[in-house]
């Protein structure tokens, strides 16, 4: 089959696609290993068999809604390229507000930073990219996840940041921080929108939490403040309506100076507050 005649009936099948021949054009690109413009400028090209039966399925799983992330193994971050599994999170644009807040905070002094619920590394390593003087521990509590992060680490030559097994900050001990970041979990399980796009196919550890999605917020408020050095720094990202309780939490546990920045939709997103 030629890649043009693929392109026309492949196109039929992704109804519910943004953008269908955009995503067809990048399968295509990662199956056959061709750049976009040889693929325009050579598509009465015959496809291989094998090539055929990559593609068949890959446009079958994006039918069905899977995400482009997980099907090319990849979403950049930060400008990072990096690898993305099932079981980690797709890094999100609106995450790089904890970036950009984070480093606003630092000084150009060398310090230890703390990612919690690290995933595949994104705010970790987009931190270490910039401040090559500060290190950065990403913690998660799924081994492959970690193994993913170390990955990315080592593929992009990062060596400033590190990552460890454990659950918060079970592993941490009395190590402190001048400043720790989290996205962690933080919808209601209850809630629709784990039935929407995206979301339907990540990890659902990675995104529902109790007690109306503020459990684990709840908890990393509650102990940061032992893991934090003297006007240290606690970075939340959350959802959008639950910036009022989370400020009152920071409060209730020393935090002052504290604020809530916006994602690019204009809604509340990051919470944060230093120790006193």
């Amino acid at each position: 089959m030629k890649i043009s005649d693929w392109m026309h009936t492949a196109k039929k099948q992704l109804v519910n696609s943004d953008k269908p021949k955009r995503d067809l054009e990048i399968l295509l690109g990662m199956v056959t290993g061709k750049s976009r413009a040889w693929l325009m400028a050579y598509d009465d090209s015959t496809l291989t068999t094998c090539a055929l039966m990559t593609l068949t399925n890959l446009v079958e799983r994006r039918a069905i809604g899977e995400p482009m992330a997980y099907l090319i193994g990849e979403r950049e971050f930060w400008s990072l390229p990096l690898k993305v599994t099932p079981d980690t999170m797709i890094p999100r644009p609106d995450t790089e507000i904890v970036v950009e807040q984070t480093l606003i905070r630092m000084t150009n002094a060398s310090c230890s930073i703390l990612d919690l619920g690290t995933g595949s590394g994104a705010i970790a390593l987009a931190i270490a990219s910039e401040r090559k003087n500060c290190h950065v521990l990403g913690i998660d509590c799924i081994r492959s996840v970690i193994d993913l992060a170390k990955y990315n680490a080592l593929k992009l030559g990062i060596n400033n940041a590190s990552f460890r097994l454990g659950r918060w900050f079970s592993t941490i001990q009395d190590q402190k921080f001048a400043i720790i970041v989290s996205n962690p979990p933080y919808i209601d399980i209850s809630d629709l929108h784990l039935l929407e796009g995206d979301l339907r196919f990540e990890p659902k550890s990675a995104l529902i939490s109790g007690n109306h999605g503020l459990a684990d917020i709840a908890l990393i408020i509650a102990e940061a403040g032992k893991h934090l050095i003297h006007g240290g720094w606690l970075l939340l990202e959350h959802g959008w309506q639950q910036g009022n309780i989370i400020r009152h939490m920071m409060r209730k546990y020393g935090f002052v100076n504290i604020k809530t920045a916006q994602d690019y939709g204009g809604h509340e997103r990051v919470t944060l507050g230093r120790y006193r």
